[in-house]
């Protein structure tokens, strides 16, 4: 494919683009990422070479300049055909926009023009073992090993993208220092530095092609210009770049999940006819009751999402509990609408290979994948009742 750049291009051309990906390539290799638990490779590359690697890259260096409702809405494209797709090109948007929050000469040089460039694949390496659901305290050590590099040494849960990606921006906390220090760093860990080894291919219940392994480093060396910022600043990365980003990645994914869900019980109660009066499903007043219902659930949850992604583009004040709520309406919009879907559709949609089946599946993750629903509805309270976010 002619590699070329959406630097400039305006939310709508950026959309015909990742339409044109999801129908020519997403959604003809969807079921098979599904089945073997395959990274999808293929939709990947087909971004990064129609120039949508570098999405929320500022245009400065070479990216597309977009922010967060360009990211809801290429994943919300993208879970329509394929979650696994949508998860995995998020998650490296999402690395990419901490990469470029506090960027020096050189880490625009060494990472986000080859992202910008479709030549390079990041992610997240966040999550561990020990603190859960709670990324933004990690235990991954950092330790000064010379004038001019850093050892890292822990161990990473659930990095999507995982074995695959370029670089990873991995969270750590300083050796010397309490993890309730709150001297908490990013940095950028290059695929092929030693001392890094995988746990085993991920085969989960859903999110099937999305390579969510563990990451083992072990005084992993990288160089000193590799940190992101100052050394402490993860807390801030955490919740001005990683929580909203991430958050909008997942909501656009989840929503783009209901959307196909709808469509295809909508599909089905279309063409579906009983043999013993001739009468389509869809001419059912209860029927016509309940997708009206989903349609109603899917469309104020899509205006919740876009209206918070516009308020983070915007910095406006409360954007970012906006989006905490955005994550978390998705979460139960997809898991009830997905349900709702095989109830309308019968038993056909409990086939092995029935869309829904696979969707269900998918969905289930929506309120896991961390912050968690229950996390992020707590925030909220808190918020609103001016309490800090991390308090006890």
């Amino acid at each position: 494919m002619e590699r070329t750049r959406v630097a400039r291009r305006t939310l709508d051309e950026v959309l015909e683009r990742t339409e044109e990906i999801a129908t020519s390539v997403v959604a003809p290799a969807a079921a098979a990422v599904d089945r073997d638990c395959a990274w999808p490779e293929a939709a990947l590359r087909a971004l990064q070479d129609a120039g949508l690697g570098g999405l929320v890259a500022p245009a400065d260096f070479g990216g597309c300049g977009h922010g967060a409702l360009a990211l809801a809405r290429v994943c919300e494209r993208l879970g329509r055909e394929c979650a696994s797709t949508a998860i995995c090109f998020g998650m490296h948007c999402v690395g990419t926009a901490v990469m470029a929050s506090q960027p020096t000469a050189d880490q625009s040089e060494r990472f986000l023009a080859p992202i910008s460039e479709g030549r390079h694949l990041t992610t997240l390496s966040l999550s561990e073992a020990g603190t859960g659901a709670h990324f933004y305290f990690p235990e991954t050590r950092l330790a000064a090993g010379g004038d001019s590099f850093y050892e890292v040494s822990g161990t990473k849960t659930f990095v999507t993208n995982g074995g695959y990606a370029d670089s990873y921006v991995v969270s750590v906390v300083d050796a010397g220092s309490g993890a309730d220090s709150g001297n908490f760093s990013c940095v950028v860990v290059p695929a092929d530095a030693e001392g890094i080894t995988w746990g085993d291919p991920w085969a989960g219940l859903g999110m099937r092609g999305n390579s969510s392994r563990s990451m083992t480093l072990d005084c992993t060396r990288i160089p000193c210009s590799n940190l992101l910022g100052r050394e402490g600043d993860e807390i801030w990365y955490a919740f001005n770049v990683v929580a909203p980003y991430f958050l909008v990645a997942m909501a656009g994914t989840y929503l783009g999940v209901a959307t196909a869900a709808l469509a295809e019980a909508r599909n089905h109660l279309m063409r579906r006819r009983h043999t013993h009066t001739g009468l389509a499903l869809s001419g059912s007043p209860l029927l016509q009751h309940r997708v009206g219902t989903l349609w109603s659930n899917v469309e104020r949850t899509r205006q919740l999402v876009y209206g918070a992604a516009r308020a983070f583009d915007a910095g406006e004040a409360n954007a970012s509990i906006a989006v905490m709520a955005a994550k978390a309406e998705v979460a139960d919009c997809v898991v009830a609408v997905v349900n709702e879907a095989m109830t309308l559709c019968g038993g056909i949609a409990y086939r092995d290979n029935a869309l829904l089946h696979k969707l269900f599946r998918d969905a289930r993750a929506a309120h896991v994948m961390s912050p968690t629903t229950d996390i992020l509805r707590t925030w909220i309270g808190r918020q609103q009742l001016e309490h800090p976010l991390l308090g006890d």
